[in-house]
């Protein structure tokens, strides 16, 4: 397995994991927010970046984060966004070496930290993750406009 950024040509396979990233939180979001979406994470704009995982040269996953400043630190933080992995190549680590791969990353590249959340009764997803760190008791609020 390769984790490695999104190269343009990654398109189409990223795609259709978006796609199944999406019906999996029974979302939709229009198709011009996804083609911006894709130019802001390949030209990594806005702090937005992807990263990909690789076997046998088809793409099977991919980590969409930002990182972006802080006010408790001088380093930049990592919000790790959206995390997918195609349904048919799940518990075989990919999910696990994306966020090790993020990780990584942070340690390189003196990030201050990495953070991301999920739904509470996404149990598969959490049982990855309560392998890096224990969910805190913080309460997320949303706003849209």
């Amino acid at each position: 397995m390769l984790i490695r950024d999104a190269f343009p040509s990654d398109e189409p396979s990223w795609r259709k994991l978006w796609e199944g990233y999406l019906a999996f939180y029974e979302a939709q979001v229009p198709d011009e927010v996804t083609a911006k979406t894709w130019e802001r994470l390949i030209r990594k704009q806005d702090g937005l970046f992807c990263r990909v995982a690789e076997t046998g040269g088809e793409v099977v996953g991919f980590s969409l984060s930002v990182l972006h400043a802080g006010t408790w630190t001088t380093a930049p933080a990592c919000y790790l966004e959206d995390l997918f992995v195609a349904p048919e190549r799940r518990g075989r680590g990919i999910g696990e070496a994306l966020i090790r791969d993020l990780v990584n990353q942070a340690k390189t590249h003196g990030w201050s930290r990495l953070y991301w959340h999920t739904q509470a009764g996404n149990a598969t997803a959490r049982s990855v993750y309560d392998r890096f760190t224990k969910a805190d008791d913080f309460v997320r609020y949303r706003l849209f406009f």
